[in-house]
């Protein structure tokens, strides 16, 4: 992915999650990582 996608999808993830930037990787799971429940990922999509 480039890293302006990419820099683009963390920024809303942190928006709309509230939560710190270290925790968004590319490998972390919305709901067991980042504490997102399904209305969450959701609205997400």
């Amino acid at each position: 992915m480039s890293q302006d996608v990419e820099s683009k999808v963390k920024d809303i993830i942190i928006d709309k999650l509230g939560v710190d930037e270290s925790e968004v990787v590319s490998d972390a799971n919305f709901t067991n990582d980042l504490g997102a429940d399904s209305l969450d990922t959701v609205e997400l999509i």
